[in-house]
């Protein structure tokens, strides 16, 4: 499931990130690339204490955001990384590692990227998506996020103006199966509406009993 995420981040945390980005230090993003990742790899990423400020506001963006956990369920959020594209580069066809992180490892289920920079202060940087139905593009607009399944073949589009800025993070979901966390996420949309425009019904207590139940058989925690 691909679902974008508007005003995931405010105008001040852009503005925070935006800075933290100009302070640096940058360093070659080939350095946090797998072995055939590298090969395919032409980026910055954001290094230092500027980094471990940034990571944090980030995922704290994600966790307060009510359709964040609801569509991906996170048991653990891998700390971002923070991405600067300028003009030339781009991120070839790779696929994110299922295993992620050595001393606290994390298995990649959900992959989540954060947009900084406007559709117009760039050309090209779309993200590209290889899925069953032929090939997707995305360039939301500053501050919404994407998310969409680990094992999904994934490019950058080579930035031929200005700079694309990213946040990109990975997620060990409480539900492996990304069809039983669209069903859980379909439901737990459908018992919102229901309550929102009816209240607390007999259907609202039916809908949620049938939530709570699924999720009770497929989370892992």
């Amino acid at each position: 499931m691909i679902l974008c995420i508007a005003d995931l981040l405010t105008a001040a945390e852009v503005d925070r990130l935006r800075g933290l980005f100009d302070a640096g230090p940058l360093q070659d993003g080939t350095r946090t690339a797998g072995w055939h990742a590298k090969l395919v790899k032409d980026n910055q990423q954001m290094s230092g204490p500027a980094a471990a400020e940034a990571q944090a506001l980030v995922v704290a963006a994600l966790k307060r955001n009510p359709l964040f956990r609801s569509a991906v369920m996170p048991r653990r959020i891998r700390p971002p990384l923070l991405a600067r594209y300028g003009s030339g580069q781009t991120y070839g066809d790779h696929i994110d590692d299922a295993i992620m992180g050595e001393d606290n490892p994390v298995r990649s289920d959900v992959s989540c990227t954060v947009f900084l920079r406007d559709p117009d202060e760039y050309d090209g940087g779309e993200l590209v998506m290889d899925t069953t139905g032929g090939e997707q593009m995305f360039k939301l607009p500053v501050g919404a996020a994407i998310t969409y399944s680990s094992y999904t073949l994934h490019r950058v589009a080579p930035v031929t103006r200005g700079v694309r800025e990213v946040a990109v993070t990975w997620v060990q979901s409480m539900v492996r199966e990304a069809d039983r966390r669209e069903i859980l996420f379909d439901l737990d949309r459908s018992r919102r509406a229901v309550f929102d425009r009816e209240g607390k019904t007999p259907l609202f207590d039916t809908l949620t009993k049938s939530h709570a139940n699924l999720l009770r058989l497929w989370a892992e925690i």
